[in-house]
């Protein structure tokens, strides 16, 4: 029998949520998740994957995930300290290492894992973290499960850094001092100014943290955020994700080899989850070799996202500030940025609605991920559809 307290509770809040229009409809995907997707029976042009390069539809990587099942099985079998450590998990992290340009790498079940995992095993209640403001909730929850006192600093605002980072040291409070960032924000897609980070990080000693989710695949011809900025040597923590532009599952730490090893006897999802498939391992070395071999895939992205940018520009979209393929159409109102992606659904172009809590409220937006998959008449017939959806509601 359910709690009448529970049962109260989820009532009057799911019904808030609804009212306010910060309610979030899920709909499964049917078949593979391509520029092309199918929802309950109709075909749609794909702009919310996170499937940056395509290559989680990739015929390569299904071959050599196919053969993994076959010679290793379907699971690790354990947790990676006891026997879950396949050679596939070795010959991933090793390859990682190479393609991020650090000493080495541990691999971990998702990026999130990842934050959770590597802040809580370096920085505890005696240290502070100084934290940009629009960080990825997975570095916020990371932070808080460390203990440590966080900080936030405002969004790229290096002056507010510099002065925070000063007030922290001087306080005399801290071990440790971190400064965490992501490289590539998510939802406006703008880049972190990570050398002006790295000078205000060398003035106070400060330890640097990463999160590169993004940025890997589609940064720096495809390594990154740090390595567009060439500052492989002065961060000390890169992660990144196996789930997005690789186009698997998974995440990973790069950094010294020292660092490297505490995580592997501190971090607790290291310790006390089970370890990715084989499949999911050598799909994502496949993928991470691809990338190194050629850049083809990420200057195909670059140009789609040019193409599909200006297209949206054209009309009058408010697109933000964004550098990268991220491309957000910002409509403002919860309600309106929820009616605007259904009816953009209805005509044919699935772009997800992004409301509060994921973004601050009143900047309700539509974000769209164009891919190295698309072709130039898909994103013809996506703009098309936003020309047409916009003129009705009245927003161009």
């Amino acid at each position: 029998m359910t709690s009448k307290a529970l049962q109260s509770f989820l009532d009057e809040n799911i019904a808030d949520l609804k009212e306010r229009g910060l309610y979030n409809e899920i709909d499964p995907v049917q078949g593979p998740n391509g520029p092309i997707i199918t929802i309950n029976g109709k075909e749609l042009i794909n702009l919310s994957s996170n499937n940056y390069l395509g290559l989680a539809t990739d015929e390569r990587l299904k071959k050599v995930a196919k053969e993994a099942v076959d010679s290793h099985g379907v699971g690790a079998g354990a947790v990676r300290t006891i026997n879950g450590t396949l050679d596939l998990h070795l010959e991933l992290e090793k390859k990682l290492a190479e393609f991020k340009g650090t000493e080495a790498v541990i691999s971990f079940q998702s990026g999130f894992n990842c934050n959770m995992a590597a802040i809580s095993a370096v920085m505890d209640k005696n240290d502070a973290i100084l934290s940009d403001q629009l960080n990825h909730a997975s570095i916020i929850d990371g932070c808080r499960l460390s203990k440590a006192k966080i900080i936030p600093f405002g969004h790229s605002d290096m002056d507010d850094l510099r002065k925070k980072a000063k007030e922290a040291v001087e306080s005399g409070n801290y071990n440790k001092i971190m400064v965490i960032t992501d490289g590539v924000f998510s939802m406006d897609g703008d880049v972190a100014k990570l050398p002006e980070i790295v000078e205000v990080a060398e003035e106070f000693d400060l330890i640097t943290y990463v999160d590169d989710a993004h940025g890997s695949g589609v940064l720096g011809k495809g390594a990154g955020t740090v390595k567009h900025f060439g500052l492989q040597d002065k961060i000390d923590f890169q992660m990144g994700t196996l789930s997005k532009a690789i186009g698997v599952v998974g995440g990973y730490v790069a950094g010294k080899a020292d660092l490297i090893d505490w995580l592997k006897v501190r971090s607790r999802p290291f310790l006390f989850s089970t370890a990715v498939t084989p499949a999911d391992a050598v799909a994502a070395t496949k993928a991470v070799e691809l990338l190194m071999e050629s850049t083809e895939l990420n200057e195909r992205l670059w140009e789609n996202s040019n193409y599909l940018k200006e297209g949206l520009k054209n009309l009058g979209f408010d697109i933000g500030e964004s550098e990268t393929p991220i491309t957000p159409c910002i409509i403002g109102d919860e309600k309106d940025t929820q009616k605007f992606s259904k009816k953009l659904n209805e005509a044919g172009v699935y772009a997800k609605s992004i409301v509060f809590p994921t973004v601050p409220r009143g900047t309700g937006r539509v974000r769209n991920m164009p891919s190295a998959a698309h072709t130039k008449e898909m994103l013809d017939d996506a703009i098309a559809i936003y020309k047409k959806v916009g003129k009705e509601m009245g927003l161009i």
